[in-house]
């Protein structure tokens, strides 16, 4: 990432050129932070192009001691935690089998019924997620999608390591406890299909 912060300082020496080169470079990561938060496309480019035009106007105040990742990311997760809290938005997480731990068909022999039991699961998620609060939200996010450690998180969140791991505790549990109240499979099926964020 030595090429990325001569980019920074060159893009905080004026440079539009260098600032392009940190957008082309962080803007998957920054999009797909802020789709997993929000759970809509258009609603995701749209935090994405704030978060650039924001760290773009306060380009000055980024600390070259901490990673610059860390600082964008910070951008985009706090600027969706404040439009989930005024828009509540509904979640709609699309996540694939193996990132919710489900069991996967061989891709050339169609299995209806797994299918249809991997839909309603979806679905069920995509309902529980919306009920965590949004810091909780942004925390279950970028530990399980963005694969953030627990330092990572604190420092993009303004949080401390030990208030990263009592939010994703108890976040994990409200989501066990609303999966299990919810569902009307079995337990044995469940735990089958259960997502390792639980």
């Amino acid at each position: 990432m030595d090429e990325a912060m001569a980019w920074v300082a060159r893009a905080q020496q004026g440079s539009d050129e260098a600032f392009t080169q940190i957008v082309e470079t962080f803007q998957r990561p920054v999009y797909n932070l802020c789709y997993r938060m929000l759970g809509e496309p258009e609603a995701a480019e749209d935090a994405a192009q704030e978060t650039f035009l924001r760290a773009y106007q306060h380009l000055n105040r980024y600390d070259p001691m901490r990673p610059f990742a860390t600082w964008l990311l910070s951008i985009a997760a706090h600027y969706c935690i404040d439009r989930l809290r005024r828009s509540r938005f509904s979640i709609s997480i699309d996540q694939t089998q193996e990132e919710w731990g489900f069991e996967q068909s061989d891709a050339d022999t169609p299995n209806p019924e797994s299918e249809a039991i991997y839909s309603e699961q979806r679905r069920q998620i995509q309902g529980l997620i919306k009920h965590l609060d949004a810091v909780d939200r942004a925390v279950i996010v970028m530990r399980y999608w963005q694969d953030c450690s627990e330092v990572e998180i604190a420092e993009t969140l303004n949080l401390t390591a030990s208030a990263v791991k009592s939010r994703l505790h108890r976040a994990r549990r409200k989501l066990a406890g609303l999966w299990q109240s919810g569902t009307s499979q079995p337990q044995h099926e469940r735990s089958l299909y259960q997502s390792h964020a639980f």
